[in-house]
């Protein structure tokens, strides 16, 4: 999927990002980081492979106003903690359930690096996976592992998300505190941002992006953003490490593409 490149103007924001990884180290070098962050090794297990088409709804139009207890319990069900190992090097981010039959979707940076990928589960398993579908040019990805019986995330209507309603990030910060909420608003839409992998050393410039003060950390990178009715919204991508309350994610709707392709492949 290519995602459109916009000319700079005054509301265009050119920021740098080196996604640390330093095993047991969650530094960020820059003034901008990729939002993954190490781990500990963890042993993975392989299980059998099932295919599922994804089912997606407007967040308009499904699940009317609850507790937000209950919408974090739900929603927490379909996230998932991703380990990366390449070597010496070993990198921890986050992923959104796409099917029962086990696609996950996060960020292209999360899994980027040719090592060997594993996945904890919300109940507490943990799986091999193998990469789908990736696009590092809009830094998504669809990883897979052998399952059947997870919780697919409800994915919502990102074009009619607004600034000033209701956020809520989930993911692994320091890849250590997993399945950790934090609640914000969204601050803006329509952002834009150059960041850069030291996986790679090349720049990668974003756009669309929606800007959110929800506490984003290093190991948040490819978990959801989810609105006040617990669907996906966005993909929790950057954030910045120079100033507080400012983390971007990227728009569900500019994942669809790379979702379809995974599919098709899977």
């Amino acid at each position: 999927m290519e995602t459109e490149r916009h000319p700079s103007t005054a509301r265009t924001m050119l920021l740098a990002a080196i996604l640390s990884a330093v095993v047991a180290s969650a530094s960020t070098f820059t003034v901008l980081a990729l939002v993954a962050a190490p781990s500990p090794t963890t042993t993975a297990a392989a299980t059998t492979n099932a295919d599922a088409k994804l089912t997606t709804s407007s967040s308009a139009s499904t699940a009317p106003a609850t507790d937000a207890t209950t919408i974090i319990a739900t929603a927490q069900k379909s996230v998932v903690t991703i380990t990366s190992n390449a070597g010496r090097v070993s990198g921890v981010g986050t992923g959104i359930v796409l099917t029962a039959s086990g696609l996950i979707l996060t960020n292209d940076h999360v899994v980027a690096g040719g090592g060997t990928l594993s996945v904890q589960l919300e109940d507490g398993r943990t799986l091999d996976a193998t990469v789908v579908s990736e696009t590092a040019t809009a830094d998504l990805a669809v990883i897979k592992v052998g399952a059947t019986d997870l919780t697919p995330a409800r994915l919502g209507d990102s074009s009619a998300v607004k600034v000033g309603e209701t956020v809520l990030a989930i993911g692994s910060p320091l890849g250590t505190y997993v399945e950790t909420v934090t609640r914000g608003i969204v601050s803006a839409v329509d952002r834009e941002i150059e960041v850069r992998s030291d996986v790679t050393g090349q720049p990668t410039q974003l756009s669309h992006l929606i800007q959110t003060d929800a506490a984003i950390n290093p190991g948040n990178s490819g978990g959801p953003l989810i609105d006040d009715s617990g669907a996906v919204i966005a993909i929790n991508t950057a954030t910045s490490g120079s100033a507080q309350g400012l983390g971007f994610a990227i728009p569900i709707d500019d994942a669809r593409t790379i979702i379809a392709q995974a599919e098709s492949a899977a």
